[in-house]
């Protein structure tokens, strides 16, 4: 299912200010905070629009999602990350939830006395580039992606081989710690990860030989993509499962292949269609010719009336680019003068007469 668009979730335009964006979210943060909303699916509707205030809100997590969507995100921010310094305070005291409105939602967010964890690995995002003809016809690419993997030695633990990890007397195993503010009458509690542990509730005494306790090496994995015929440049291909492991456990992140053509040569691509331009004399425009044009396929043949206009096209059926549910577009030929920067005396004599003739009648 594909993910909400955060300014879609939100209601504003992408060129929103931080005061539109503010005030939408108090907007929708009223309708459909838990403790008023009391319908199945209000929770989970406030946990969206907080995700996407907090995005919009910062300005480098915004810079990050207009350019690469949530794939840009998920790979930089894990889930406390993303909203880590968001000042959600002042808009709750402003719609009247400063007295446990705040606490309570936030601890349904991550789990009251739970384990504090990401549930997932993050995405990967990878460039790769190809030709046109290598888009038309479709290809197989192997690609090597660097990402961090399990560690095989410890199996994720990050304890040498026949210790185990010991549970965080901080945080006592739960990975997550409660900072309380009080303000007056109002009291804000924010959950944060444990920095004994760093959010993993347990504590390596005996670190990992390989991983040096960290239960996860570097590497470069080979993996084979296949892009299908007539991709467009800026699509990207989805591999489920070959992002970032999560924790031991959880499902990895996916990885994201973001395919990049190269300009052609003599070609312009226009969605499905081809273009070219064929450049032709001023004789071959009045008396008519036969022209070889490049397509995809090798050369065809275009016959050219006599007294074809500058700008005439000319459609090849069939000889565009394919198109996902079958089919393929044509082939545009346009038809441009060709006008000479040096002539020869003969030739100018010549012009000369044609253009008289022309002038009489």
């Amino acid at each position: 299912m594909k993910r909400p668009d955060y300014y879609d979730v939100l209601n504003v335009p992408r060129n929103a200010s931080k005061d539109d964006i503010k005030n939408a979210y108090r907007k929708l943060a009223l309708q459909y905070h838990p403790d008023r909303n009391k319908s199945p699916d209000a929770e989970e509707k406030f946990k969206e629009i907080s995700e996407a205030y907090a995005v919009l809100s910062d300005d480098e997590k915004r810079i990050e999602y207009d350019q690469f969507g949530h794939a840009g995100i998920d790979s930089r921010y894990s889930w406390d990350d993303l909203f880590r310094g968001v000042d959600f305070g002042e808009i709750f005291r402003d719609i009247g939830f400063g007295f446990g409105g705040f606490e309570s939602i936030f601890d349904r967010f991550f789990g009251s006395g739970q384990r504090y964890r990401v549930s997932r690995g993050a995405d990967l995002r990878y460039d790769t580039s190809i030709t046109l003809e290598e888009a038309y016809k479709g290809i197989r690419r192997e690609i090597e992606v660097p990402r961090t993997e399990i560690c095989p030695t410890c199996g994720g633990t990050g304890a040498r081989p026949g210790t185990k990890p010991k549970r965080c007397s901080r945080c006592n195993g739960t990975g997550q710690v409660q900072q309380v503010q009080e303000a007056g009458f109002a009291r804000f509690v924010r959950i944060e990860p444990c920095s004994t542990c760093r959010g993993r509730g347990t504590i390596v005494e005996a670190p990992c030989g390989e991983c040096k306790g960290a239960g996860r090496v570097r590497r470069t994995r080979k993996i084979s993509v296949k892009i299908p015929p007539g991709i467009e440049s800026g699509s990207y291909l989805r591999l489920a499962g070959e992002g970032e492991p999560g924790e031991v456990g959880e499902q990895a992140g996916d990885l994201y292949v973001v395919v990049h053509a190269r300009p052609h040569e003599l070609l312009l691509r226009d969605g499905d269609d081809l273009i070219y331009r064929a450049e032709l004399g001023f004789p071959e425009l009045a008396l008519g010719t036969e022209v070889d044009v490049p397509t995809l396929e090798g050369m065809a043949r275009v016959k050219i009336p006599p007294g074809t206009q500058p700008g005439t096209v000319f459609r090849l059926r069939g000889r565009g680019m394919p198109r996902p549910r079958g089919g393929k577009g044509d082939e545009l030929v346009e038809v441009l003068i060709r006008i000479p920067t040096k002539l020869t005396n003969r030739q100018r004599e010549l012009l000369k007469e044609l253009s008289k003739e022309s002038s009489e009648q």
